[in-house]
């Protein structure tokens, strides 16, 4: 079986990235960005779109020497530094956006055709040069490369023509007279805006720098030969330009520059050469971008990111993306039938700028992250990838405004649709090391702050588990309580380390991610339960983020509900809040329409105050089941003395107003509490605080005494409800 053909840095890098640099601008329109910005004016402008692309170049060195890319080039570092969602959003809009630059090319080849041969049918030289187009890159990319070469020849051929003419004394004008700075004539627009719109013009003749980047995964070795092949192509072409102004501004008028698109042609010893060169210059841009575009395709195809993946992938006996040859060569064909891209043209260049764009993000965060895996063989100055963002976003809006925002809009626009797929990457992405980093500093700034987290409290429970199968009884009202901010770490407590129960236990917290909660797997191996939670809850006090509330179930086995007390005691010292599941063993979470809270009486004084009495956690777990149940909430407190009715009434509205609680009903019961909680309106759950000293057989018989679920809760002292 024949194998897949690598290719080096010569063929596989240097020759397309120089080709399509070197491109119809080169040939068509220098003479007149000279004309109009004068020779000055123009290297001027060369010099600036070269800098934004040199800085570009160099990012992508960087990152390329740091990372095995694979196949996709610039689409594959982008997916591997911030997630196939940003990959994909810039990689669909790229691919479809670069196909419309092959049909451009082949309409750019048929006018340099139709003014040799002006009697040939137009539909018929784009149908023509798209088949043999089509052919050479379907039969492997090996043919298109040998084929390049074979174009270089010409463009050589053709700036020798140029340099034959300027020895043979085409460069009449001295240095004296040719114009320095020119008078924009060629120009509509204000003063200050003439300079920016030739430099709009010349300006896409530097975005040809991802030709040999797209080739990565035919590459023998992507890492060395990317960063050299494409300088050395940056290099190589920035002296072209900077010799051809020259040369054209010593050779033409200015006003012969301005109107005559076809001045170098025309100045050169032997014009038919650098027709020719014109012709090669758009068809080795185009043959580039049919196989770069599939390639993207190919790697989306690798990575899910479209529908139909599996079948995108497929590669032949040598290694060539057959299928995504296919799609896009159907694609190139309809946009041909469009016959006319004016309108969209814009949007190729666009995409190449924000691919720039985020290459240099991908750079910028790595260097700033200070991960250890960031150790890029070519190394460059943190400015530079700052001046290449700063660069193409400057050049986008000067270029059109407008687009510029419909294309930064599409690609959010698609970000969108692949972030709802929830795709899985095949490779760790730089996030994780991002949103580590950004954690790390909230954690310290949080850390140095001298107030409590009141405001930003949430429930994060820390669930002791000795047999799985009590998460999975209690899973909905424990989603119910962390959702949507909260999160749950299940610590397994038992003397074997099982690995059947804690890949149990990893089950279930994947079930709590699906639900939206976040969710760890913790395993301590002791044969005392007490001590498994105390020293893990010990272990979690140091850590920046750590649980606050210990979920506590009554479906435990009896050797773990033995030593609930002192792991409520334990979590009064660290400062842990506490909630005491006691499911009703008929009645579970009944029609989760009311919520019964229980306030402790304050008689004689009924002041609000913010001390630990005020029943808190109670009120923010309730509020939390209002939330996710829709459910209605009762506040209930006792009074031993009738004449305190009023007072407890009043203090029980006061501590609605004060919390901002959506709560209308109240209840006041006289008598002594453990002769009248029994009496307690119908509900689906009550919360009451856990009273010292009793013992667990209490709350179980409170359950069954009100014939609902309970919940008994202990403050932190870290929950406010009036925050």
């Amino acid at each position: 079986m024949e194998q897949m053909k690598k290719f080096g840095t010569f063929g596989g890098v240097f020759t397309p990235t120089l080709l399509t640099i070197l491109g119809v601008i080169m040939y068509l329109r220098l003479g007149w960005v000279v004309g109009n910005a004068g020779l000055l004016g123009a290297w001027v402008i060369i010099l600036l779109a070269y800098g934004i692309t040199l800085c570009t170049a160099l990012s992508m060195s960087s990152i390329t020497t740091n990372i095995r890319i694979g196949a996709g080039g610039a689409y594959a570092i982008i997916s591997q530094a911030l997630g196939l969602e940003v990959g994909g959003s810039l990689g669909i809009p790229r691919y479809i956006s670069q196909a419309l630059a092959v049909t451009m090319y082949i309409f750019g080849f048929r006018e340099g055709w139709l003014t040799i041969f002006p009697t040939h049918h137009p539909f018929l030289v784009d149908l023509i040069v798209f088949v043999v187009l089509y052919g050479i890159a379907y039969k492997s990319a090996d043919l298109a490369i040998k084929t390049q070469f074979i174009i270089m020849g010409v463009i050589g051929l053709s700036l020798i023509s140029i340099a034959f003419a300027a020895f043979y004394g085409s460069m009449e004008i001295s240095t004296e007279e040719a114009v320095k700075w020119g008078t924009f004539k060629g120009v509509e627009g204000s003063t200050s805006e003439e300079f920016w719109l030739v430099f709009a013009v010349f300006f896409p003749a530097a975005t040809g720098i991802m030709a040999g980047a797209n080739m990565s995964g035919e590459l023998k070795d992507p890492r060395k030969s990317i960063p050299s092949g494409t300088l050395w192509a940056i290099g190589v072409s920035l002296v072209i330009y900077m010799v051809l102004a020259l040369w054209i501004g010593r050779t033409a008028t200015e006003d012969e520059m301005i109107s005559n698109y076809n001045i170098i042609i025309e100045k050169s010893f032997f014009p038919p050469l650098v027709i020719a060169g014109v012709l090669g210059a758009t068809f080795s841009s185009a043959l580039a971008s049919i196989i770069g575009s599939s390639r993207i395709l190919f790697a989306m195809g690798q990575h899910r990111v479209l529908p139909n993946s599996e079948w995108l992938e497929f590669q032949d006996s040598i290694g060539q993306p057959r299928n995504a040859m296919i799609v896009t060569g159907i694609l190139i064909f309809l946009t041909m039938l469009l016959r006319d891209l004016n309108a969209v043209a814009p949007l190729v260049t666009m995409f190449f700028l924000i691919t720039y764009a985020m290459l240099n993000v991908v750079v910028i965060i790595e260097q700033n992250l200070g991960l250890i895996s960031f150790r890029p063989i070519f190394v460059v100055h943190k400015i530079i990838p700052w001046i290449g963002l700063a660069g193409s976003l400057l050049a986008m809006f000067i270029i059109n405004p407008t687009v510029s925002l419909i294309s930064w809009t599409l690609m959010f626009f698609v970000y969108n649709i692949l972030s709802r797929r929830k795709l899985e990457t095949q490779f760790e992405d730089v996030r994780s090391g991002l949103f580590t980093s950004f954690a790390e500093w909230a954690a310290k700034r949080t850390a140095e702050n001298a107030h409590k987290e009141e405001r930003s409290w949430k429930p994060n429970m820390l669930i002791p588990v000795t047999d799985s199968a009590t998460v999975q009884g209690s899973f909905s009202i424990i989603r119910d309580i962390a959702f949507p901010k909260g999160s749950a770490v299940l610590m397994g407590v038992n003397d074997n380390g099982s690995e059947k129960e804690k890949q149990k236990l990893e089950y279930i917290s994947r079930s709590f991610k699906k639900a939206e909660v976040f969710s760890s797997t913790i395993v301590m191996r002791t044969s005392n339960f007490a001590d498994g939670v105390n020293f893990g809850n010990q272990a979690f006090s140091g850590a920046y983020f750590r649980p606050n509330i210990i979920f506590l179930n009554m479906l435990e086995q009896k050797s773990a509900l033995t030593a609930y007390p002192e792991i409520i005691e334990e979590a009064k010292r660290l400062e842990l809040g506490v909630i005491l599941y006691m499911p009703h063993p008929r009645a579970m979470l009944g029609q989760q329409q009311t919520v019964n809270v229980w306030i402790k009486s304050r008689e004689p004084n009924w002041d609000i105050n913010d001390g630990e009495h005020n029943p808190n956690l109670a009120l923010l777990i309730a509020y939390k089941l209002r939330l996710n149940w829709n459910a209605e909430i009762r506040l209930i407190t006792v009074v031993k003395e009738t004449n305190e009715t009023k007072r407890a009434k009043d203090f029980l509205q006061q501590l609605i107003n004060l919390a901002r609680l959506p709560i209308n009903e109240t209840l006041v019961l006289n008598g002594d509490f453990e002769e009248t909680y029994s009496e307690a309106p119908i509900a689906d759950i009550n919360i009451f605080g856990i009273f010292p000293g009793n013992e667990l057989a209490k709350y179980e018989e409170m359950s069954l005494n009100i014939s609902t679920t309970c919940f008994f809760v202990m403050n932190s002292g870290h929950e406010n409800i009036f925050a």
